[in-house]
């Protein structure tokens, strides 16, 4: 098994990463799971530019032809030399599990496979076959923690020769934080704003820099419990400007339902009200939201719950799919959604 920590990820790049051949990196951050997959691809050594050295697969392209990886890590060049397979969207799909065990037991001289995935449970099948096999690198990526995003204001700064003072740095953490390439964006944005002024005040930091922690997907999901459909379209407008991934605020709003499905079953088996409900399911909820979630419980019925998250899940099968129509199709499953809390209140 070779976990590597977030603290521990620029030492193995730099150092270990060359040794192994096959990733599986995967988390709640997408932006730094596309940050830390690309820099994998660039220290493989393959020609990323040249089409028959790399294949980039969406997860989806395995549903129609369950042999596709192996085929693909299998099959030699056609001018000979190394090769990369890249496989975005990936979840706990059978035959990707299925082919990585059969490639993580033998794994090849001369392929690299990188998977991309989402926030995959302890136990699930992608990470119980990647976190067993010697010859897997499995890489977490969670939200940055306070170390991580002073690295990333230092370093992208010195690109452009800015020091930053201590108050305005406070105020800039303060706003950073949700995804690696939010993030990123906004400090690069902030950078740009203050070329050539040598040192960085609190007034550019608000002057410039939006909110990129609460580019989470919290404002939209709950926007659309509320059935505020002006309200949701302002937070994706805020989530799309921040280049955020839109499939985030599909995922949060799936996993909210989730949990008023558990929080529903409470009420219902237990005949008890959504208050006491709240103070045992919802207590790791920010309290600005409680209320919410407790209106929520009030006008959705278990059916309807179940419904809706049929409806979410086969939406984010389709963005899976379809990658390029997942803007569309996220933003049109969660706006039918929002319109169906907006009857039921």
């Amino acid at each position: 098994m070779a976990e590597i920590k977030s603290h521990e990820f620029e030492g193995f790049l730099q150092y270990a990463a060359r040794n192994y051949r096959l990733f599986v990196i995967y988390g709640p951050d997408r932006g730094l799971v596309t940050e830390r997959a690309a820099q994998i691809a660039g220290k493989t050594g393959v020609d990323l530019s040249d089409a028959f050295s790399l294949i980039k697969l969406d997860v989806g392209d395995l549903h129609s032809d369950a042999g596709r990886l192996l085929d693909e890590v299998n099959a030699i060049g056609l001018f000979g030399g190394e090769k990369l397979v890249w496989i975005r969207g990936a979840a706990n799909e059978k035959t990707l599990v299925d082919s990585l065990q059969i490639i993580a037991d033998n794994p090849p001289d001369t392929s690299f496979v990188i998977i991309e995935a989402g926030d995959l449970k302890k136990g699930s099948g992608l990470r119980k076959v990647a976190e067993t096999s010697r010859s897997v690198a499995t890489i977490p990526c969670y939200a940055d923690d306070i170390r991580a995003l002073n690295g990333l204001i230092d370093a992208e700064l010195a690109n452009e020769n800015l020091r930053i003072t201590a108050a305005a740095r406070q105020i800039l953490l303060e706003l950073l934080g949700g995804d690696r390439i939010a993030s990123r964006n906004e400090v690069r944005k902030l950078a740009l704003y203050c070329r050539g002024q040598g040192t960085i005040e609190e007034d550019h930091v608000i002057d410039i820099i939006g909110d990129a922690s609460a580019v989470s997907a919290d404002d939209a999901v709950d926007a659309i419990l509320k059935g505020d459909s002006e309200a949701f379209l302002n937070a994706m407008q805020k989530i799309a400007s921040s280049k955020t991934p839109v499939f985030l605020v599909l995922q949060g709003c799936l996993r909210q339902f989730q949990l008023l499905d558990m929080m529903r079953t409470e009420m219902d088996e237990k005949r008890v009200p959504p208050a006491q409900v709240m103070q045992t399911l919802g207590r790791h909820l920010h309290f600005r939201r409680k209320p919410i979630i407790e209106q929520a419980l009030k006008s959705w019925a278990a059916p309807a719950i179940a419904r809706e998250m049929n409806r979410l899940q086969a939406a984010i099968l389709q963005t899976r799919q379809r990658a390029s129509l997942e803007d569309t199709i996220a933003t049109q499953t969660l706006l039918a959604t929002t319109l169906q809390s907006a009857r039921k209140g």
